[in-house]
């Protein structure tokens, strides 16, 4: 009885109140923000990541600009339910070249964060260009005009310079092989070995299936890229070695 005594001039007093509350929080906010300070690198470090290659990040930039993210997060959490039907829960260091990232649980469709390789690269067209004709009980708006708008990369090498001033290591080759990796990675019978040797694990091919390189090629390029950088049949968390 004398603890509800006492809890009831706490919650009567709104001053009294808000600076308790006020330390509760400030305790709880030490508790998880100073050990931080104490670790060298909250990101764990994995094989196999990189940067994007440039025809990815165009169509990385591409999916931003049309708000994808809105209905689609790219984060599977660690709950059964989850990785039974997305697989492997996300990892930090797979959005750490992401600018911004495309964290979220606001799905109105599924989670995208091991989309690539999926599907062909002719459902991804037709779902873009019509998603009724794939799946009829779809909302998504249609995105069918992105076959008819060509890329050329003129501006690819300015995306990457700006990338690598936010912390992406993109170095000078990167850059100045830009404009030609843009092109190539759309292109199976171009010289494309050293793109690869630059963005291990890019895929070549013509994404859209048309001769022009259109925004298609690059979201689709991008879509087709996302959760296979890490091999997670050989992947161990740092916890468990």
């Amino acid at each position: 009885m004398s603890f509800l005594r006492h809890h009831k001039k706490i919650e009567v007093n709104a001053t009294l109140l808000l600076v308790l509350s006020l330390v509760v929080v400030s305790i709880g906010g030490i508790v998880e923000i100073a050990p931080l300070f104490y670790l060298e690198n909250t990101i764990e470090k994995v094989k196999g990541m990189r940067p994007y290659s440039p025809l990815e990040l165009a169509g990385r930039n591409i999916y931003v600009r049309e708000g994808c993210y809105v209905c689609h997060s790219q984060m599977i959490r660690p709950l059964r339910d989850e990785v039974e039907r997305y697989g492997h829960y996300s990892l930090a260091v797979e959005s750490i070249y992401d600018h911004p990232f495309q964290w979220g649980s606001k799905r109105t469709g599924p989670d995208l964060a091991r989309v690539g390789g999926r599907y062909s690269d002719e459902w991804h067209v037709d779902h873009l260009r019509n998603p009724r004709d794939v799946v009829p009980e779809s909302i998504m708006p249609k995105y069918g005009f992105m076959l008819n708008k060509t890329l050329d990369g003129a501006h690819i090498e300015a995306v990457l310079v700006a990338n690598s001033r936010v912390g992406v290591p993109y170095t000078e080759e990167m850059i100045a092989n830009a404009a030609r990796d843009f092109a190539v990675q759309v292109d199976p019978d171009g010289d494309w070995e050293e793109m690869q040797a630059r963005y291990p694990g890019a895929q070549v091919r013509n994404f859209d299936g048309q001769p022009e390189l259109t925004e298609m090629d690059a979201l689709v390029a991008y879509l087709q890229m996302l959760g296979t950088l890490v091999d997670f049949s050989t992947f161990t968390p740092e916890a468990s070695r």
